[in-house]
C-alpha cells in the first residue's frame, strides 16, 4: 500500500501501520504510540503523530475525526462506516453499508469544491447504556 502512494518504506511507518492494522478499536495517536513502544522502544511520540499524519493524508490509514471527540486512526483506509459512543467516544465499524443516494449535481451545484464525504453513526455503546440505565437493559 505505500508503494503505491509513492511514501518511502521508513521502519517507524512500516511498524506503525502493523499495529495499526492488527487491531479493529481505531486508537487515538496515544494509543498507537503506546502499541508501537513494544517494537519500538526509542521511537518518539511526535515521530508517530507526524507518521500518522502522513500516512492518513496519503490515504494508506483513515483519520477520524468525530465531532469535537478525540482524533482516531483506522487501519482500513477503504470507504466503510462509523459507529461512535457519546459517552466513552469508543468507535467501531459498522456492520452494514447504508444504501444512500447522493445527487451529486446538485452538491457540485454549490460553491464548495467537494473532496469527499463521511457518514458516522452515534449513540451509546452497550456498556455505556447499560451504566446509563440498567433497568431499561435487562427488561
Amino acid at each position: 500500500m505505500l508503494k503505491k502512494s509513492n511514501l518511502r518504506m521508513t521502519r517507524q511507518r512500516k511498524v506503525i501501520l502493523e499495529e495499526l492494522q492488527k487491531v479493529d478499536t481505531h486508537p487515538s495517536a496515544d494509543e498507537v504510540y503506546a502499541m508501537v513502544r513494544h517494537r519500538l522502544p526509542r521511537i518518539s511520540l511526535g515521530t508517530v503523530y507526524r507518521n500518522l499524519e502522513i500516512l492518513s493524508e496519503s490515504g494508506v490509514i483513515q483519520k477520524l475525526e468525530p465531532g469535537c471527540s478525540l482524533k482516531r486512526f483506522d487501519g482500513n483506509p477503504s470507504d466503510h462506516t462509523h459507529i461512535r459512543c457519546v459517552s466513552c467516544d469508543r468507535v467501531v465499524d459498522a456492520a452494514m453499508t447504508p444504501d444512500l443516494e447522493i445527487d451529486f449535481e446538485q452538491v457540485n451545484s454549490t460553491d464548495f469544491k467537494i473532496i469527499g464525504h463521511r457518514l458516522e453513526f452515534f449513540g451509546l455503546c452497550p456498556q455505556c447504556a447499560e451504566k446509563s440505565n440498567p433497568a431499561e437493559m435487562q427488561a
